[in-house]
């Protein structure tokens, strides 16, 4: 399984976004080597690369994994090629944690970092043995209710405050005044709506980078189609008519320091536990705008929201770039988009890169 790009939520070492997984790359590794020691030809042969499914016996319930195995060409044996145990040993631990909905060794690290906190003051900090969290780290799985418990931390500095304001006294003043530091640090990125915040996750979740001004444009987009098709806001945020086109200047604040560069961070991660305040309507909508809007650099879309009424109503009496905070009312957004309903039919992604093309004069 590849790991996933910043923004598919949510991202950083959580997804291990931008990286290609350990599991792959042992497969990659495994078929360059294309030749083995096959025990039945007595030989060495080549081999290809094949997934099976097996059963195995895992604190005592009977499961079924699917791992890679290699296979003689010249037999149709199996063979023990160096590297395929391990493999197959992180193939069914993943698919193991991934069934049982359990937190990944790169979870924990994650948290290590995002909180600057090491492995026995995490421990005691959750309220685990000293050395549990070491103990994971070196593969050990957790229980479900220890990893529901690391995950509330990964996903919730509220949630970390308490356990670090609970158990203050277990560990080094040192090492709570830093982790507490982070803590402070990590809420200030909740300055917006749980939709908001999960929309937002479900654009990085969806698409492999994307830029805060890209972001911003494609939020306006969502905000629109949603009142349009859904006849309903996304989210109950205002957005502003700045010179460079419609922003929301919460979620400007907290993905500014990435200017014009492709938001990466381990810490969004934490916007992944929001995705659950979206429901099937909404997800469709964010759906139809990144596989349309989504296609275009933040600039083109900025030409498009020069040109729609909204953003010319609220700019209006502005100069060309005078800065403004006016707000595009919700009520303009929603006449615009409906009145698009009628001329382009944008329930169709056909008819909506129609739309594009012809506002940003691509063509």
């Amino acid at each position: 399984v590849c790991g996933k790009t910043a923004r598919t939520v949510l991202r950083g070492v959580y997804l291990q976004l931008f990286k290609i997984s350990k599991v792959k790359k042992e497969v990659n590794l495994l078929m360059q080597r294309e030749t083995g020691f096959c025990v039945e030809c007595r030989d060495v042969t080549s081999y290809t690369l094949q997934k099976k499914l097996v059963k195995k016996m895992i604190r005592g319930e009977e499961l079924t994994f699917e791992i890679t195995c290699a296979i003689c060409d010249r037999c149709g044996e199996f063979m023990s090629v160096p590297g395929i145990i391990d493999l197959n040993v992180r193939e069914v631990d993943e698919q193991y944690r991934k069934l049982k909905d359990l937190v990944t060794i790169e979870d924990i690290y994650t948290l290590m970092k995002l909180y600057n906190i090491g492995k026995a003051p995490l421990s005691i900090v959750l309220g685990f043995g000293e050395i549990t969290i070491t103990r994971y780290l070196l593969g050990q799985v957790p229980s479900k209710e220890y990893s529901d418990v690391i995950r509330n931390a990964l996903f919730s500095p509220e949630y970390m405050e308490q356990k670090m304001l609970e158990n203050k006294d277990k560990i080094a003043m040192s090492a709570f005044k830093k982790s507490m530091t982070k803590v402070n640090e990590l809420k200030n990125i909740f300055t917006v709506s749980n939709k908001m915040i999960g929309v937002i996750s479900y654009i990085f979740e969806r698409m492999d980078e994307v830029t805060p001004l890209m972001l911003q444009k494609l939020l306006y987009y969502i905000q629109g189609f949603s009142f349009a098709l859904n006849d309903r806001e996304m989210f109950i945020e205002n957005c502003e008519a700045w010179v460079h086109g419609p922003v929301y200047k919460d979620v400007y604040n907290i993905f500014k320091h990435f200017r014009y560069n492709v938001i990466d961070d381990p810490k969004f991660v934490m916007f992944e536990g929001y995705k659950k305040y979206l429901d099937d309507k909404d997800k469709y909508i964010i759906d139809l705008v990144v596989n349309t809007f989504g296609q275009y650099g933040g600039k083109i879309l900025e030409k498009t929201t020069h040109k729609e009424s909204p953003w010319l109503l609220a700019r209006n009496g502005f100069g060309e770039n005078v800065p403004s905070n006016e707000i595009i009312s919700k009520e303009t957004i929603k006449e615009y988009f409906h009145e698009l309903i009628n001329e382009y039919d944008i329930s169709k992604e056909e008819n909506i890169n129609k739309y594009i093309l012809n506002l940003s004069n691509i063509i």
